[in-house]
């Protein structure tokens, strides 16, 4: 999984961010893996991955939020 732009995360639907969440998660495990059998090449890659985890999560949180707001103020 490549650096993804959160402008390119916010145009995902909700079951499409659930994926990609998955997805980067077990990119995360895997990376972890091989640093700890010593096969990593780019231990940069774990923190990039990480913060496309947080990108992820940050949007998936606004909109429950967005969606909690609209539900209230009906």
């Amino acid at each position: 999984m490549v650096s993804v732009k959160a402008k390119d995360i916010r145009e995902l639907s909700d079951e499409e961010l659930g994926q990609k969440l998955s997805e980067a998660k077990a990119e995360l495990f895997n990376l972890r893996f091989q640093l700890a059998t010593g096969q990593l090449d780019n231990p940069m890659k774990i923190g990039e991955v990480r913060r496309n985890i947080a990108r992820i999560k940050t949007i998936k949180r606004e909109r429950e939020l967005a969606n909690q707001s609209m539900v209230d103020s009906s």
